[in-house]
């Protein structure tokens, strides 16, 4: 019996002993510097089992003789290590020289440059755009392959975004913003500047341009455009701190060609010697006038740490910045105050991250004062004795009243106009991921999300200004009662998002699924006194309250790849919208991708052949953003205060129906992309190849509508397609690497072409409004051309090559100039975005230059159509200035046919330098003057070329320039304090 039971024992214990595990402990630093680093992740091949580092890169795991341990961490190359009973295990990790495993956010995960098959591009701080900086989107401009930024020179003022060019006629075309997870509305509430001047750039660690269908799914329809993650930075463990500051003076880099005083009066005796008596004495130029040369002040401090004994990451920012523009009161001041804590508890379990951020904006809005400076008499003088207008000059009768129909005063208008606004917005979000301690390989994660805006704002005007309202008393008198008017409105922005994700990895596979439920609610008010000084007007006070927009989203995605060199992914998306009828309300939208690391088969031990990747994506999105909501349902509108019927002693407002549509229905882009991703030479050159198609269909447009047949004669119709497709390619090289040298240059190149494939009934549709003759549109939505294609007569010309005035060639040849003859020539958008930028470092000296180039593009010169004309030089009854383009077309006078000749046309295609940055560090070496001290000077907006005849050939994505608050050039210092 003793026998057997021993027996029994040793068959117990022996399998026991075979499976015993060691607890070990280990470390994991960098090589270069030999610090720490906390969050790598520690797995046992083969397996789920894991665990990752603590702040101070510290693990234990338990391990079996055999083992393979296998430390991960963005940037870094992989390590392997078998144990064989050692008592610690030590990792030193060594930099990714191809960055291939850095880290790219995207979606609601991450990824790396290896295992991504979507068409992305991150841009991290090292490569930001430097210089005058005043809203995030241009820290990267020009810096991406597919993307357009364009922004007035307005201080502060939004952007027109582009990712390969938009997919669609009328809905919105701007990218999904994404801030630390949270998609703001890019709709700024009124008084703001733009909804990102609210952000502070040196808070922004990182951007990912997501331009694909199945990169983009996991956003749902708001991603329709592509999308654009901005990460900021957190706290980590060291204590750190940063002061930045600059100071800009901004000058006037160019004005529009008009006559100046002496030019002008030889100008008015040649033409209009009939009225050389309406001259004056003086010698105004009006543009320079309405302009300043302005100093631009902007600081931030930022503070970096962990709290309570290194288990609480805190990084916490201020800013304070002070823009004026080039235009005289053009006023941006603001604070921008942001707070993250990011702790890692339970062993690494649950990661929470805390963003909350807050801005104070005050702003000036100055007047658009550009067409009254370029037209006005430079003959008469700024300010005059004795004038009733606060001194200003200004046209008036026999009586001293001003005029009607006449131009007014620049600087009377810029000077007596009081466009002030206060904004504040706070905005932020809390998110949980955790990681089961049950099963690691499962994980949860909560995002919540809230974004408000409120602005409040009053315009006003004194009695003296001659803009305001005025009334004829009861003795025949004009009485000036100048202008008063004030506003408030709210904007606010709910997200609710919940994700379930499992990852594990057997063997060579590794596999992740992920489901996501996505929540969120836009709301927004507004109050308006209206025009308080008119008493001939009915003085209503107006509340308008938005119907809510929500947006519902269910995602699917499933993720699988083999040996780290082959990949898969898959997703459905099913999106709900508020905006159209519960019939039409929802959207499923597939999408897939793959890809497959050639250089791994092929090439592992080249030393040419670094990296070659290929892969391709399918996949649809839907678009919803048109802006109204409730279209599908009745709804009425008052109409204006004074439009109101009387009945007795009481007035009743009329209620208007309006336009609806029970059948609008989800606009869909099919999106193919085929990328091929290289590294060559120790990944010395690097970079991209992508080639893509897109195909828009039942296109949401605002297009016409018959008279009487639905409350309206315009409104949004599902209408047709259109197809876009580019090239597009990326080079980045370091073409030196010394210890002392470094010379960097990067060069991406965008191929573009957009074409309507179909329009309902073949209907034309007549779009972008300019100035001039009777009023109407320049462009055309037309199948088989671009969108918003210019539609103009064709000129005339002599044997000597100078244009006929009034003569156009009769294209359907039946001997009238009608609008049957107009054709279509030429469109608004690029043939080619190029974008260069090169960085050198000399010991502690850095010299950084970028540039920009867009060739192919067009644009409508509407100050010329409008204005160059001779008969422009009477305006009812008094002179006025004409651009100096009048000499080469000799036109006398505008008609409707004139002004959209296509002489107008010009090839806006240009060359610019945004930036050039030299810079000298010191190295302070930690003693207690601090890290280092970085001093730099530079030049914004350095050079222009161009054949384009008008101000700046960046006008919009319009085309049509019809003058705009010019781009100031900005000679600017700086210093970078870490301590």
């Amino acid at each position: 019996m003793k026998l057997l039971t021993k027996c029994l024992w040793l068959f117990v214990l022996f399998p026991l002993s075979l499976f015993a595990q060691d607890i070990v402990t280990g470390t994991v630093t960098e090589a270069a510097s030999g610090l720490p680093i906390p969050g790598a992740n520690i797995l046992i091949k083969g397996t789920a089992n894991g665990t990752s580092t603590d702040f101070d890169g510290n693990f234990s795991i338990s391990l079996n003789s055999g083992d393979v341990v296998v430390v991960t961490y963005v940037g870094f190359q992989k390590q392997e290590i078998t144990y064989t009973g050692q008592s610690n295990l030590s990792f030193v990790m060594k930099e990714d020289a191809a960055k291939l495993n850095e880290v790219i956010i995207v979606g609601y995960g991450t990824t790396t440059m290896k295992s991504s098959t979507g068409a992305l591009t991150a841009v991290t701080e090292k490569d930001f755009n430097q210089g005058n900086i005043a809203t995030p989107e241009n820290l990267l401009s020009g810096r991406v392959a597919g993307l357009s930024i364009n922004t007035s020179g307005a201080p502060g003022s939004g952007s027109d975004i582009r990712i390969r060019g938009g997919a669609s006629l009328s809905a919105s075309n701007q990218p999904l913003i994404v801030i630390d997870g949270l998609p703001i509305d890019n709709d700024a509430v009124g008084g703001a500047r733009s909804i990102l001047s609210t952000i502070n750039p040196s808070d922004i660690e990182s951007f990912t341009v997501l331009k694909d269908a199945a990169s983009t799914a996991v956003y749902g329809s708001r991603a329709s455009n592509g999308v654009i993650i901005i990460t900021t930075k957190k706290g980590g463990k060291k204590f750190k701190a940063e002061f930045n500051t600059q100071v800009g003076y901004n000058t006037l880099a160019k004005t529009i060609d008009v006559f100046s005083a002496d030019e002008f009066r030889a100008l008015v005796a040649e033409q209009r010697p009939q009225d050389v008596g309406l001259l004056g004495d003086a010698n105004t130029d009006w543009q320079d006038e309405i302009y300043e040369n302005q100093v631009t002040f902007d600081s931030n401090l930022s503070l970096n740490g962990s709290l309570f004994k290194n288990t609480l990451p805190v990084r916490f920012s201020a800013r304070f910045t002070d823009r004026p523009g080039l235009r005289k009161t053009s006023e941006f001041q603001s604070n921008a105050y942001s707070l993250r804590v990011n702790p890692s508890l339970f062993d690494d379990h649950l990661k929470v991250s805390l963003n909350a951020n807050l801005t104070l904006e005050d702003n000036r809005f100055s007047p658009g004062v550009e067409g009254g400076a370029l037209r006005f008499d430079p003959t008469q003088p700024i300010y005059q004795e004795g004038s009733a207008y606060g001194g200003f000059f200004e046209f008036t009768d026999a009586n001293g009243d001003p005029l009607a129909n006449v131009a007014r005063n620049p600087v009377a208008e810029l000077m007596q106009t009081r466009n002030v606004s206060e904004v504040t917005r706070y905005f932020g979000n809390v998110v949980l991921d955790y990681k089961f301690h049950f099963a690691p390989e499962f994980s949860a994660l909560l995002n919540l999300g809230y974004d408000k805006s409120t602005g409040k704002g009053t315009f006003m005007r004194p009695e003296e200004s001659a803009l305001g309202v005025r009334i004829v008393n009861d003795e025949g008198e004009t009485v000036l009662l100048g202008n008063s008017s004030a506003y408030e409105n709210e904007r606010t922005n709910q997200q609710f998002n919940f994700q379930l994700r499992y990852d594990k990895t057997i063997n060579d596979f590794t596999l992740g699924v992920q489901g996501v439920y996505n929540y969120q609610k836009f709301e927004s008010q507004s109050f308006s006194t209206g025009e308080q000084n008119d008493p001939n007007t009915l003085i209503v006070p107006t509340t308008n309250i938005d119907p809510e927009v929500v947006l519902l989203t269910y995602i699917g995605k499933g993720e699988v790849s083999y040996k780290d060199k082959y990949f898969l992914s898959a997703s459905v998306t099913r999106d709900g919208t508020s905006r159209f009828s519960p019939d039409e309300r929802f959207g499923t939208f597939p999408s897939v991708s793959a890809g497959w690391t050639i250089s791994d088969d092929f090439f592992a031990e080249s030393e040419k052949f670094n990296f070659l990747k290929l892969r391709a994506s399918y996949g649809v999105t839907g678009q919803q953003n048109i802006g109204q909501s409730l279209l599908f349902t009745s709804r009425f509108a008052l109409g204006e205060p004074n439009s109101q019927y009387q009945f007795g002693d009481g007035s009743i407002p009329i209620a208007q129906p309006q336009f609806r549509n029970e059948l609008l229905k989800w606009e869909e882009t099919k999106q193919t992309n085929i990328g091929l991703d290289y590294g060559f030479f120790n990944n010395r050159i690097s970079g991209s190849v992508e080639v893509y198609k897109n195909i828009s269909e039942d296109l949401l447009s605002f297009v016409p509508i018959a008279d009487g047949s639905n409350f309206s004669n315009q409104g949004f119709l599902n209408i047709g397609s259109f197809s876009s497709k580019g090239l597009e390619f990326t080079i980045n090289s370091d073409i030196i690497q010394q210890e002392d040298l470094n010379w960097n240059v990067n060069f991406n190149a965008a191929f573009l072409d957009r074409e309507i494939e179909d329009l309902a009934f073949g209907l034309d549709i007549e779009t972008t409004g300019i100035a001039g003759g009777t009023g109407g549109n320049i462009g055309l939505q037309r199948e088989g051309f671009a969108p918003g294609s210019f539609y103009v007569y064709k000129q005339v010309y002599d044997a000597s090559g100078n244009p006929i005035e009034g003569a156009f060639v009769d294209l359907n040849g039946d001997g009238l100039i009608d609008n049957n003859d107009r054709f279509i020539s030429k469109n608004p958008d690029p043939d080619v975005l190029l974008g260069f930028s090169s960085t050198v470092n000399y010991k502690g000296f850095d010299l950084s230059v970028f540039l920009r180039a867009s060739l192919g593009n067009y644009v409508y010169n509407n100050v010329s159509s409008n204005n160059a004309y001779y008969n422009n030089l009477n305006s009812n009854g008094f002179l006025a200035n004409i651009p100096t383009s009048v000499l080469e077309t000799n036109f006398t006078q505008s008609t409707d046919e004139i002004i959209r000749s296509d002489i107008y046309l010009e090839d806006a295609s240009f060359l610019r330098m945004d930036n050039a940055t030299l810079g000298y560090t010191i190295q302070l070496d930690d003693t207690k003057w601090g890290d280092s001290l970085r001093i730099w000077t530079g030049v914004q907006n350095a050079f222009v070329i161009t054949d384009y005849s008008g101000l700046d050939p960046e006008v919009g994505a319009s085309g049509v320039d019809n003058t705009i608050f010019p781009r100031a050039r900005v000679y600017q210092f700086g210093a970078n304090y870490k301590f």
